[in-house]
């Protein structure tokens, strides 16, 4: 009887056992990884190590996807690497695409370029630091972690040495879901990039603290609003699929603590996905819909000093500056601030001329904000240049968003994460 009973439960654990499990006995508070900007292209971009033996995979970060993928055109050997069958635990977690020749398959999308082609899902061995939210730990690995098989072709427009995308969106098989399975962590993940080419931002996965040199715990200062759920996907655009991406209520646009005329309508998401306002890592400069876009220009054209000289515009900008006419404080460029309003008129995203304003030359300043045209999927779409320097919690259990607003108020800086103690 008790050698059935240990054959059952060994059964058991063989059929329900997770996808992606930890290969360790050590559980981590939580998971970092670096994140460096490419200025040259305007890109975030992270480091794994993945494969048997480990080798580090650059990946150019993105606010979305379902899937992490990389190039397995050149250079990809791995004796765990696995190709998942159709009808697998794997497979049927992804909700595939395509199945063909026993093959599960889907579509890698690079949304730096908008290129995608069709890849197969494989199985293989990644590892990362684990994290107290101070400082890197020892590193972690799980063995069977699901990722997506791309193509050369698709490694268009990314940043020199990036071989694939670290999704990160709001799906089971995305990046930090993956990682917060194996390793039962909470369901969230903190993102902080740096503006400088030079050093480090950070990405922690699972809890914090969020400790920033000197000593700043950033978790006990977020400001929270609802994540909403577009219920299209707005990279694929297909209905009654809900979109991964991170979307939020803006109620209204504040400049110099003014309300500008807005057509409200624009920031709701209408039934085919329309409207509303996301973030994302693949755009530089936040990009607004047209109308919304002329009421802000004009509005911080109208509230700048008299004083300031306007310039004529440096492309793909509309409204620039004579340098030399703007003060400076520890938050930028001396601007008038830009408050996007969300559930209520307490909570304020509120944007400082450290991320408002883009220096082009010594002798010119531009808004840094840009036009997305008339009939945008999305109205508003915060970029890079917007989220430097702010750390932002993507809490997906709870399906609430964290922010800490600029961290130059709080005297410190998202390349301040230490990572050269452990």
């Amino acid at each position: 009887m008790a050698l059935v009973y240990k054959f059952l439960l060994l059964c058991f654990l063989l059929i329900f056992v997770p996808p992606a499990i930890a290969r360790t006995s050590f559980r981590p508070r939580a998971l970092v990884l670096p994140v460096q900007k490419n200025a040259a292209v305007f890109q975030y971009v992270t480091q794994i190590k993945q494969r048997t033996p480990l080798v580090p995979v650059k990946l150019a970060v993105h606010l979305g996807g379902n899937l992490l993928w990389v190039d397995c055109e050149k250079g990809y050997v791995s004796s765990t690497n696995k190709t998942a069958r159709c009808g697998s635990a794997q497979c049927n977690l992804i909700g595939p695409v395509a199945c063909g020749g026993g093959i599960c398959g889907e579509f890698p999308s690079n949304p730096i370029s908008n290129t995608g082609t069709f890849g197969s899902i494989r199985i293989d061995v990644v590892s990362v630091q684990s994290t107290n939210g101070r400082h890197p730990g020892r590193g972690v690995t799980v063995p069977n972690f699901i990722f997506l098989c791309g193509s050369e072709f698709v490694l268009q427009g990314l940043a020199p040495g990036v071989t694939g995308i670290a999704a990160l969106g709001r799906t089971k098989t995305a990046l930090p879901l993956q990682l917060t399975a194996a390793f039962s962590l909470n369901r969230k993940f903190a993102i902080c990039l740096s503006p400088s080419a030079r050093s480090n931002g950070v990405i922690i996965i699972g809890d914090g603290p969020y400790v920033l040199l000197p000593n700043v715990d950033v978790s006990k200062s977020l400001t929270y609003t609802p994540l909403l759920i577009n219920q299209v996907n707005t990279e694929g655009g297909f209905l009654g699929t809900p979109s991964n991406e991170y979307f939020i209520g803006v109620k209204s646009i504040k400049v110099g603590g003014k309300a500008i005329p807005l057509n409200t309508t624009l920031l709701s998401i209408d039934s085919e996905g329309i409207g509303g306002t996301k973030f994302s890592t693949a755009v530089p400069y936040t990009v607004l819909e047209t109308s919304i876009y002329k009421a802000l220009l004009q509005a911080f054209v109208n509230a700048m000093p008299t004083k300031v000289t306007r310039v004529a515009p440096v492309a793909p900008f509309g409204a620039c500056f004579n340098s030399r006419d703007i003060g400076s404080s520890r938050l930028g460029p001396s601007v008038p601030q830009i408050d996007l309003v969300l559930q209520n008129s307490k909570v304020l995203w509120s944007i400082f001329g450290a991320n408002s304003i883009v220096r082009v030359s010594n002798d010119v300043s531009c808004l840094g904000f840009v036009d997305g045209g008339v009939t945008p999927k999305t109205s508003i779409v915060i970029g890079g240049h917007q989220l430097d320097n702010n750390l932002v919690q993507f809490d997906i259990a709870t399906s609430r968003l964290g922010f800490s607003n600029s961290l130059l108020l709080q005297r410190t800086m998202c390349s301040n994460f230490n990572f050269t103690s452990t």
